[in-house]
């Protein structure tokens, strides 16, 4: 099945074709991604999968489009995606000896107007993290851009002590209930 992939995200998309999907185009909508007052972690997760879905359906009405969103929270706090070092760093302190949720929801939108999402949660445990550590990881750059400051498929690996749920909703796309909802079409 033909289907745009709703996601500037280049993670996602190697996933997908690990999966066994590769979609017609990849379509990247600018949408308002800020917190509503109050809004829950797992509630932001699939509000901006499906926004992003419809967005980008908007622009493509003919074809599915398949988007996603990844939110790493601690308790109810929403951490942000680190677009500084000062970002980063706070994230990392914040994450450092504790045990966080990192909710992906999918969501694809039809030409019809149906949209079918799907959300998982997986708890990670972060080992306590030392300056030197948060130091060098700051200066390898692969916190920028990602939500809660890290990615789990780089270097940060090593600080996780605990995973419990999908490796790949972590590191963007969870390919279990991806597959799922692209082969039920």
């Amino acid at each position: 099945m033909p289907f745009i992939l709703a996601s500037a995200s280049p993670r996602r998309l190697v996933l997908l074709q690990q999966a066994g999907f590769v979609p017609q185009d990849v379509y990247s909508p600018n949408i308002d991604e800020t917190p509503r007052k109050r809004e829950l972690p797992r509630a932001y997760a699939i509000r901006m999968a499906q926004e992003k879905a419809a967005a980008s359906l908007a622009a493509n009405p003919t074809m599915p489009c398949l988007s996603a969103d990844t939110v790493v929270a601690v308790g109810l706090r929403i951490l942000p995606k680190a677009e500084t070092e000062a970002q980063a760093r706070a994230c990392l302190a914040l994450l450092s000896g504790r045990t966080h949720r990192v909710y992906t929801a999918i969501a694809l939108a039809m030409p019809n107007g149906t949209v079918r999402q799907r959300c998982t949660e997986t708890r990670l445990k972060f080992k306590r993290l030392s300056v030197q550590e948060i130091d060098a990881y700051i200066a390898n750059n692969e916190w920028h851009g990602k939500a809660g400051g890290y990615a789990i498929q780089g270097s940060a690996e090593r600080f996780c002590m605990q995973l419990q749920g999908s490796y790949s909703a972590v590191v963007g796309l969870p390919l279990y209930e991806t597959t799922n909802l692209l082969q039920g079409v």
